[in-house]
């Protein structure tokens, strides 16, 4: 049997046709060992199909949703398949950079802390709108308020954590609850937060960004939900 990989990335995708095989290329570029596990959520523009040849050519671990679910249950989905020791939750888009994986494990490796958050606010940011900014940092601010923590990025992509926890996080929220609801059952499991900083450039509406205002209410009700609920 193969020994387990360090880390295991995984990615929730959908409609990402235009930019899956760049993000995993440089995903592999990473000089660490690692799986990469791709969730389908149920993609209509034939992104599945190159995920298939990907899987074929380069091992990438794939799985499908036959309905569309929602991020946060792509990302249970991946979670559920971990094998490493490490995971990292990574983006199908461009927004983020795998070039910040090393600096995110660093402070693991050096046992200064089991979970790690990339943060954007800390690094250097292009393209991320005002209002999408200040929608992230008023939620961070309810976050740090009602679980007594100092964090900069709540709705980081880049959350890295043991895979042991990963199993044990029994995620609910389909959508974009999850951010949310991850980083309070980490928190509520008894576990600190490190942030380093990350490298971002946000994409536009046209290039396909898709989060709306409304979701910062379920991250918010999550918030709240997580904090006073199992």
């Amino acid at each position: 049997m193969d020994s387990p990989p360090y880390l295991s990335v995984v990615m929730p995708v959908y409609n990402e046709r235009n930019h899956i095989q760049e993000i995993l290329k440089r995903v592999r570029a990473v000089p660490v060992e690692k799986e990469i596990i791709c969730v389908d959520d149920c993609s209509a523009d034939g992104t599945w199909d190159i995920l298939q040849q990907e899987a074929q050519d380069h091992g990438v671990r794939i799985f499908r949703h036959e309905m569309n679910q929602g991020k946060g249950a792509a990302v249970r989905t991946g979670l559920a398949q971990v094998r490493g020791q490490v995971v990292i939750i990574q983006d199908a888009d461009l927004e983020y950079d795998p070039g910040d994986y090393l600096n995110l494990l660093q402070p693991i490796k050096d046992g200064k802390s089991k979970v790690v958050y990339g943060s954007r606010f800390l690094g250097s940011r292009q393209s991320m709108s005002a209002a999408n900014a200040l929608g992230n940092r008023m939620l961070t601010i309810v976050a740090n308020l009602l679980f007594g923590v100092r964090l900069t990025d709540l709705e980081t992509c880049y959350k890295v954590f043991p895979c042991e926890v990963a199993h044990r996080l029994n995620l609910v929220s389909p959508r974009w609850g999850f951010d949310p609801e991850i980083t309070a059952k980490i928190l509520r499991l008894g576990f600190s937060i490190h942030e380093v900083p990350i490298s971002y450039r946000g994409r536009t509406f046209a290039e396909g960004k898709n989060i709306r205002w409304q979701d910062g209410f379920t991250v918010l009700l999550t918030l709240i939900r997580f904090r006073f609920f199992p």
